[in-house]
């Protein structure tokens, strides 16, 4: 009778299991990062946070900001010899040693594929003299960027708790590297055959669409994980910071963000309406419902220039009640 009852009992605890947690016996994966955030490239629009403004430690995800601060100022075929401040750095490594001979170009793709902690303090040191003097030029590059409640103390993101950023932060520095052509060669590719590096970033064989763009683990900091994946001309990047499961989270992330939202252009700089124009395009994500919640307001000099290229008024464009775009219009130029 006991052995009847202890059945029961855990039938019952398996059907209740399966029906919290259905995706096979694991809580929904949302409750286990610390810190999540998904935008639209173009546009910077944030589609989803988490604690996004919460400062904690990025681990490998910093290199993002050191690579992009390198590909800005290197040229990516100077030779860099590397000093013996960079051989046996901790951690992550390609086994780099002092006196030896490689190109930028190498070290940004040991930094982003095989997540060089060596490469990371060479190029510092030949970027900036020393490790200390290139942090402050990250601090400096993030600012910039509108990443203001980040601190970086190094290249590479071993733990040192001055060192830190949010998942905000990280994905407007991340939108901003993706924004660039060799940056983008990078972190998409598989394999460096020159060096025989492959890329540990298991995304991009496991989403359709994913770009990029660098892993990161510590203890302190947990798995750290920033994607970018582009589908139907909609590029996005997803932060998780701290995410046991960072890969599955973040398909998730990426899936409701391209399931929601689509890109639309709002602003067109060849339409010559009334003989007027915008020098820029505009594209913006909306979801379905909110493509009816778009207004439009021109306002016009009165009398208009006759003049080809001068200014004649301006275009807004709103969503319910918030601006999401301003510019000029022109007397066309014929």
């Amino acid at each position: 009778m006991k052995k009847t009852i202890n059945r029961a009992v855990l039938l019952a605890l398996l059907v209740l299991c399966a029906a919290l947690f259905p995706s096979g016996g694991r809580a929904d994966a949302a409750t286990e990062a610390k810190a999540e955030c998904v935008l639209e490239v173009s546009s910077r629009r944030l589609l989803h946070e988490k604690n996004a403004e919460t400062n904690l430690p990025m681990a490998s995800t910093t290199k993002v900001l050191t690579a992009i601060l390198i590909i800005d100022e290197c040229d990516p075929d100077e030779l860099v010899t590397i000093p013996k401040e960079a051989e046996g750095t901790e951690g992550s490594s390609v086994y780099l040693r002092a006196g030896e001979v490689y190109s930028v170009r190498d070290l940004l793709y040991g930094l982003m594929l095989r997540s060089g902690n060596d490469c990371a303090v060479a190029l510092a040191i030949y970027h900036s003299g020393s490790v200390e003097a290139f942090a402050r030029e990250m601090n400096e590059k993030a600012a910039c960027l509108g990443a203001e409640h980040s601190y970086f103390v190094n290249p590479h993101g071993l733990p040192d708790k001055r060192h830190y950023t949010t998942a905000r932060d990280l994905a407007l520095i991340s939108a901003y590297a993706i924004e660039n052509d060799f940056f983008r060669e990078i972190v998409s590719c598989k394999f460096y055959e020159p060096r025989g590096w492959k890329n540990k970033n298991k995304m991009l064989w496991e989403y359709d669409g994913a770009i990029g763009v660098k892993t990161g683990f510590t203890l302190s900091a947990g798995r750290c994980l920033v994607t970018c994946a582009e589908r139907d001309g909609m590029r996005v990047v997803c932060v998780v910071l701290s995410c046991p499961e960072m890969y599955e989270r973040t398909a998730e992330l990426l899936d409701g963000a391209f399931q929601n939202y689509s890109l639309k252009q709002l602003c067109d700089s060849s339409d010559r309406t009334d003989g007027l124009s915008v020098r820029y395009d505009f594209f913006y994500p909306l979801t379905a419902e909110e493509e009816g919640l778009v207004r439009v307001e021109r306002s016009l000099f009165d009398p208009l220039p006759k003049t080809p290229g001068e200014i004649a008024g301006s275009v807004k464009i709103f969503l319910e009640n918030d601006l999401i775009f301003s510019q000029n219009l022109y007397i066309m130029i014929p």
